[in-house]
This record gives structure tokens, sequence and C-alpha cells, in this order.
């Protein structure tokens, strides 16, 4: 049985302000209330993105990845988000049709910089909207619209420290448990194990869209 921890906690911003003190111009600057002509260029070179939102049941933090320019910009103030196959959950649907505050951080593989996009959304199933996301005669199921109140760049010292795109130092995957072998341990092999992995490239590149 592990030891009970105990750390003192920071429960005021004042503390917090004193021990970090006040952010240069450069950090303050950069903050958008739109997304300017250089924002659009990141958004459009993006093929990944982090989708973080709130619900009643607590927070949650879903990838979204798709061919670059797969977030559709609308205008200065709308970004627009397909909703593509996966598992089903909706756990992120699901609160931002109760909670509308969104964020994302979007990636570009190369680039040290993250891009990050505060606003508020809603999720549509409107058949105009989605037609205008086909990809391989396949649509989208619903569309996250998306009003931007925030955006920025992220300074690249996590990206430089992780060294996340060296492929030196790019993971074996011979060396991580697999999906299915997780599965198979949390559910005592009723659910997963190594033909859930065999199957599962087969499955996924027939659903990718």
């Amino acid at each position: 049985m592990s030891s009970a921890l105990t750390i003192s906690a920071i429960t005021s911003v004042a503390d917090l302000e004193t021990i970090y003190g006040i952010p240069n111009d450069a950090s303050t600057e950069k903050v958008a209330d739109r997304i300017t002509p250089q924002y659009r260029i990141l958004i459009e070179r993006s093929p990944f993105a982090a989708l973080a939102t709130s619900g009643p049941e607590g927070l949650d933090c879903s990838p979204r990845g798709d061919l670059p320019g797969f977030l559709h910009i609308h205008d200065d103030k709308t970004l627009m988000l397909p909703d593509r196959r996966g598992n089903n959950r909706i756990d992120s649907l699901r609160n931002v049709v109760r909670d509308p505050r969104v964020a994302l951080m979007l990636l570009i593989p190369g680039s040290i910089n993250a891009l990050r996009i505060n606003g508020r959304a809603i999720v549509s199933a409107d058949a105009e909207l989605l037609e205008s996301f086909r990809v391989q005669r396949k649509l989208p199921r619903t569309v996250m619209v998306m009003t931007v109140e925030e955006i920025y760049f992220q300074c690249g010292r996590a990206i430089i420290r992780s060294d996340l795109w060296n492929p030196v130092k790019h993971v074996d995957p011979e060396t991580l448990p697999t999906p299915g072998q997780i599965l198979a341990s949390m559910t005592d092999n009723r659910v997963g194990g190594d033909e859930y992995d065999r199957v599962w490239p087969e499955r996924a590149g027939q659903t990718m869209w």
C-alpha cells in the first residue's frame, strides 16, 4: 500500500504571481481575438489538434487528426471541425452541447510552436454543412462550429525539451502495451487480446472517414 502524500498547495493567484512575476510583452501581444493572416497559415498547415471540453462529469481532452486543412476557416472568427469516425463515446460532443467552452491546441510536424485557440462552440448536423466536409464519399456525422475568442502561438520550449519530432527518439511500438493487451488485462480476457490487435489495422483502414 502506498503511503499518504502530503504536499502544501498554492491557494491564491497572488502567491502564484509572486513566484512567476509579470509576463513580458511577447507573452501578451501575441494574443488575438480573431484569426489573423499569419495564424490562418498555421491552422491550414496543421494535421492534428487536441480538443479540450468541459461538462458536468468533468473535463475531456480528445485528439483530432486529419489531412492538413481539416479545420475549415469560415471567417476570421469561425472555425469548423468535422467529427470523423471514432469510438462513438462522444465525450467531447456531449460536453459541448451542455457547456460551449472549448479549447484547441494545434501541432504541425516539424514546427516547434503550437497554436492555441479558445472559444465557444455548437454541434451541428446540418446537411449542407456536413456535405462541405465530404472525404472519399463519406460525410462526418456532425461538425463543431467554434467562435474564436482567443488565438495565440505557444513558445517552443516544451517541444524542444521533449525532442518531439526527432525520429531518433521515437519509441519502438513493440516495447509498449497494445490496446488489445490493455483491454484483455482489464476485462479478464473478455475483450481485446491478440485477435483485437490483429484485425484493428484493417478495420480502422475501412472506417477512417
